[in-house]
């Protein structure tokens, strides 16, 4: 008891506090378990994580692994019928992370101090592939739930969380027009027209500058047409 798996935004293996300190082949083993959604056979695990490796050097290097992680810490991986996963009494922050960003869409209420818990890559150094499309799965989480804190709150008149909420959702993606739109409407909702207006600007700078393209007519219709030119003798077309 008392393990904590570390993968926000980098890997830490800890046991009541204490940071564990392992092999880099070791914490390749343990985040991909982590990130497995299911116990993993080994004659799956050996070569996904050795692949320059032949089949019977890349057991080998398993088997090692193992005894490196069980050494450190005896109850982090179990094995059955030839089938490893994370022991029952890790406890991983990916995980509880992605519990607390489904329940918003159950209806649970919004914590507050959510959105600084989110603001957070998995293992953004990594180059696995298999860490990279995990990665992406939980970039495109987080920016849901950032965007629905961001909307909840500002429904329900809590105008600094949302804005918080609707710039980390912008801070992860700034082309991302929901995580815009949200943010643009905290603004408004507050009371800032100019705030929304220069934030609606900036996006519409950025937009012109990366991909060539201008802002939809429906974001462009939240704002005042006078508020809408983003060049000097430019203005985004009216909806």
């Amino acid at each position: 008891m008392g393990l904590h798996l570390r993968l926000l935004p980098n890997f830490e293996l800890s046991h009541y506090g204490r940071r564990l300190r392992l092999p880099a082949p070791a914490q390749r083993l343990l985040a991909f378990l982590a990130l497995s959604e299911r116990p993993q056979h080994r004659c799956i695990v050996a070569p996904r994580l050795w692949a320059d490796l032949s089949d019977e050097r890349s057991g080998a290097a398993l088997r090692t692994t193992l005894w490196q992680i069980r050494r450190a810490a005896p109850s982090t991986v179990t094995s059955h019928d030839s089938h490893l996963r994370l022991g029952p009494s890790v406890e991983v922050d990916l995980h509880e992370s992605v519990h607390r960003m489904r329940s918003l869409e159950t209806g649970a209420r919004p914590e507050e101090g959510l959105s600084d818990s989110l603001s957070h890559d998995l293992l953004p150094d990594w180059l696995d592939e298999w860490v990279v499309v995990e990665r992406e799965r939980y970039r495109q989480i987080r920016l849901r739930a950032l965007e629905t804190l961001c909307r909840r709150f500002t429904e329900a008149g809590k105008h600094a969380p949302a804005i918080e909420a609707g710039l980390s959702a912008v801070a992860a993606d700034p082309l991302r027009e929901t995580a815009q739109r949200v943010l643009i409407e905290a603004h408004i909702a507050e009371g800032n027209l100019s705030e929304a207006v220069r934030q609606y600007r900036t996006y519409a700078r950025l937009l012109d500058a990366e991909l060539g393209v201008e802002p939809t007519a429906s974001l462009t219709a939240l704002l005042p047409a006078a508020a809408r030119v983003h060049h000097p003798g430019r203005a985004v077309a009216s909806p």
